[in-house]
């Protein structure tokens, strides 16, 4: 290749992704790794939400307290682990150890007789599993790329996430019956491992070509974070940008909650390899429309339109979708919700609330997001399931009623992400008002 075609060829990316050519490495090997994160929990999930209609709505609520226990758990020894690992370290650690949980799954699914207790273990860890991984991804991605760069890299980078979760859900359609669900499940762990050269190099890239060693990834002696394994909690309840992204991020999870128990009741009158696979087709429609849309059009959407805007648009498209739903309750519908959440996440919400911790420091950045990523999250999970079930089985609500409730949370989560967005633009940082470090 011509001096020339390169150059040509690099104005034709810059043009339609707004990548710059120093930044062009370590984007797309980003995008590679968030791809193989995706694809390797995507071959996973079909199998861990086919399980669910086999639960009650009371089992299932308890399986998810269970998912908050061991999440709180592991982000407090998370959160002590940190302050003495440098990062690379620290993020290539995690892969590492889910990789081996994975494969103590596949040895229990061969040699224990009671297969109920490994299908509940096996649900509860793989939810754990499917924010953690997600969650430690985008804050080393925080601490790779400054502010600048973010709004342009983040979301073509999550378009990784998505043609991984394209590609993850496909190898479970097609491979699941021939090879074996547990097989599948040595697959994916074999495929947390190839990030971890990735992650060295990107290391490098980010002082080298990014120019970004004043963001320091680094977990040095010349820039700690607090050893306090707690400061993660206390920094959410005392900044308002944290706890903010806290009460978006418990909203979100009710919209899931919500049209994931919906959608479980409404699959009970199908056997388990066709629920499998309707949720293995749904996953692969979301993120077939998701890559487009993230690649090439959220970060022109979020320079065009702003913060604001862009974090309220999926709230208020689920508004109208419950609206829909409560006129007319019925699968085809819920369905379609589902698809409009889960793509409308990956391709515009998710990039843009990633892009909020770019702007707080590294304590909260490292400490602060695992907890609201996980511990909210699954708390959240745990408390709307309660709330689901009440709604249903003592107040006595339909899917209809149930959808009404839905739309007024939708609307609460929109104007809560138009908050967050002004207070975005108006933040250079917010490092300058927080105490040291412990």
């Amino acid at each position: 290749m011509t001096e020339n075609d390169s150059g040509v060829i690099q104005r034709i990316v810059r043009a339609a992704t707004r990548i710059e050519p120093n930044e062009l490495k370590a984007t797309v090997l980003s995008f590679i790794f968030v791809f193989i994160l995706m694809a390797s929990y995507f071959i996973l999930r079909p199998v861990r939400n086919a399980m669910a209609s086999d639960w009650t709505d009371t089992e299932l609520t308890l399986l998810w307290i269970g998912t908050f226990v061991f999440s709180l758990v592991a982000v407090t020894i998370y959160g002590a682990i940190i302050p003495r690992v440098r990062v690379k370290h620290l993020v290539a650690g995690v892969y590492v150890f889910f990789t081996l949980t994975f494969f103590a799954f596949y040895l229990a699914a061969m040699t224990v007789e009671d297969r109920g207790i490994v299908n509940a273990a096996y649900y509860v860890w793989v939810s754990v599993f499917s924010l953690f991984h997600v969650s430690v991804f985008w804050s080393f991605m925080a601490d790779i790329y400054n502010r600048q760069q973010a709004p342009r890299l983040f979301a073509f980078i999550a378009a990784g996430g998505s043609v991984g979760a394209i590609t993850g859900p496909a190898i479970t359609v097609i491979f699941a019956e021939a090879v074996g669900t547990y097989n599948l499940l040595l697959l994916s762990a074999v495929m947390l491992l190839v990030p971890i050269p990735i992650i060295a190099t990107l290391s490098r890239l980010k002082v080298t070509e990014l120019g970004n060693e004043d963001v320091a990834a680094d977990l040095s002696e010349q820039v700690r974070i607090g050893k306090n394994p707690f400061a993660g909690f206390t920094l959410l309840f005392s900044t308002p940008m944290l706890f903010g992204i806290a009460v978006f991020i418990f909203l979100y999870v009710s919209m899931g909650t919500f049209v994931y128990f919906g959608l479980k009741n409404l699959m009970d009158v199908y056997d388990e390899a066709t629920r499998e696979r309707i949720w293995a087709l749904i996953d692969l429609t979301v993120n077939s429309l998701a890559v487009f849309t993230a690649m090439f059009l959220t970060g022109r959407f979020v320079v065009r339109f702003g913060m604001p805007t862009t974090l309220a648009i999926v709230p208020f498209c689920l508004v109208a979708g419950f609206l829909s739903i409560a006129m007319l309750p019925m699968l085809a519908a819920v369905v379609a919700l589902e698809i409009v959440r889960r793509a409308g996440n990956y391709a515009v919400t998710r990039p843009a609330r990633e892009m909020l911790y770019t702007v707080v420091n590294r304590e909260m950045r490292f400490k602060s997001k695992p907890v609201i990523d996980i511990v909210v999250y699954r708390g959240g999970d745990s408390l709307w399931a309660v709330v689901f079930t009440a709604l249903t089985t003592v107040v006595g609500l339909g899917m209809a009623g149930v959808a009404w409730v839905g739309a007024a949370l939708a609307l609460v989560w929109a104007l809560v992400g138009v908050w967050l967005g002004r207070k975005y633009h108006r933040a250079d940082s917010v490092e300058s008002a927080l105490p040291a470090p412990e």
